[in-house]
């Protein structure tokens, strides 16, 4: 039975102070994970020790980075390697968000050198994939989704890809006032699955988990996730919230 996952990605938002009473606010609700149910929070990178200490006694619920760097360790000032962030027990890492790929011009190429660190580290990747509005509007998106994960997952084996999950982010659909209906999640995910089974097998597409990043929030998380191909959510702008953070994995 693959995981089911809610993750909690901060971007670049709040005070220390402001996340520590975040993640207090989140455990004091008392989430209640099934088996197979797991909960990440993916903090800025100066709070991931704090946040690892305040989750530690929490089963079910893990540490995520947002990025690492698609080099192993170097002159790269200012960068963070998956050595650094397995010393520090990172659990999960973000792989090429939207924002990345937009605002920093990672690569495909680039993404499957941190994939590979990644998992050499220990470290699951959430691997995000997804189209922007004009390839949405030319009804190419299917394509263009094929493509990042042949270009960025294709290369590793069925042993390895079960370590990693992946996130499908409409980005036609974030800030945009665009609205993506479940069952436009619903068609991409199951589009996702089946390439990586045409690609590693059966039994491989069954076992990946597959989340939908284009902003769930309390009231429409349910429908999302009752979807059959949909695991579960990255999360942004409702994560900052605890009552409706803790609504959202109620929602599973």
């Amino acid at each position: 039975m693959r995981k089911k996952i809610v993750a909690a990605n901060w971007k670049m938002n709040l005070t220390l102070a402001q996340g520590e009473q975040l993640v207090n606010d989140i455990i004091a609700a008392g989430i209640k994970l099934s088996e197979g149910q797991e909960v990440v929070i993916a903090p800025p990178f100066p709070y991931l020790i704090k946040v690892k200490q305040l989750i530690r006694n929490y089963p079910g619920i893990y540490l995520a980075a947002q990025n690492c760097y698609s080099e192993k360790s170097g002159a790269y000032t200012g960068e963070v390697s998956a050595e650094m962030l397995q010393s520090i027990g990172v659990d999960f890492v973000i792989i090429g968000h939207s924002e990345r790929r937009e605002y920093f011009s990672e690569t495909n190429a680039q993404l499957a050198k941190k994939i590979d660190l990644a998992l050499a580290n220990g470290i699951k990747p959430i691997f995000c994939c997804g189209e922007p509005l004009e390839v949405r509007k030319a009804e190419t998106q299917n394509a263009y989704v094929a493509q990042q994960l042949q270009e960025s997952l294709y290369h590793l084996d069925a042993a390895a890809l079960k370590n990693v999950v992946i996130a499908y982010e409409p980005i036609w659909a974030i800030g945009t006032g665009l609205t993506a209906s479940a069952q436009q999640a619903q068609d991409m995910h199951a589009f996702i699955r089946s390439q990586i089974a045409e690609k590693f097998g059966r039994e491989a597409a069954l076992g990946i988990t597959i989340l939908y990043g284009g902003s769930a929030k309390p009231s429409n998380a349910k429908e999302l996730f009752s979807s059959p191909d949909v695991d579960g959510g990255l999360i942004g702008g409702a994560s900052l919230v605890a009552a409706d953070f803790t609504a959202i994995v109620q929602s599973f």
